[in-house]
């Protein structure tokens, strides 16, 4: 006996007549490939996540335990005091400004680099110093603006090299 495929009418027609219509061949239960694709793909995302979220909470904080230890610390270097008398814009009477400055460098080596520089370096403070006038050192404002620029004058005398900071141990206006 030959079996043959049942049409839609068939199946129509047994509906018809209260008979459930079956079909030849059992119906597959596998799953489409993409399907399988798309679950590899979120499983290697899921591990990835895991992986990068481990290395961000955990791992990276042992590095910048190491990172802070490594940190060398800096070297101070006093400059010989500065005194000088300041511009005079009128018939005021002369005022003078005494600075003790320390040069903060980087490493130990830069020493060696900025001892051979002192005759540079004192002129370059001794001419800017000379410009100033008393209401330019006013208020922190102008503390900090001749910190700024003594640093950048240090800079560019002793380029490519660069320091840290120039520190004022003292400073008097009289």
């Amino acid at each position: 006996m030959a079996t043959t495929k049942p049409t839609q009418a068939d199946a129509e027609n047994a509906e018809a007549e209260g008979e459930e219509a079956t079909p030849a061949t059992p119906a597959k239960r596998w799953l489409p490939s993409k399907l399988i694709l798309i679950a590899i793909a979120a499983g290697i995302v899921a591990v990835g996540a895991m992986g990068g979220a481990y290395f961000f909470f955990f791992a990276g904080h042992s590095s910048a335990a190491v990172a802070v230890n490594q940190v060398k610390p800096p070297v101070f270097f006093d400059m010989p005091d500065v005194l000088v008398n300041l511009s005079n814009s009128g018939g005021e009477r002369t005022q003078y400004l005494k600075v003790k400055i320390v040069l903060e460098l980087p490493d130990q080596a830069m020493m060696a680099q900025v001892q051979p520089l002192m005759p540079r370096l004192m002129d370059t403070f001794q001419t800017y110093l000379r410009e100033l006038r008393p209401t330019d050192l006013d208020g922190s404002a102008g503390l900090y603006r001749l910190k700024e620029e003594l640093t950048r004058r240090v800079d560019a005398a002793i380029a490519p090299s660069r320091i840290n900071a120039v520190l004022f141990k003292e400073i008097v206006v009289q």
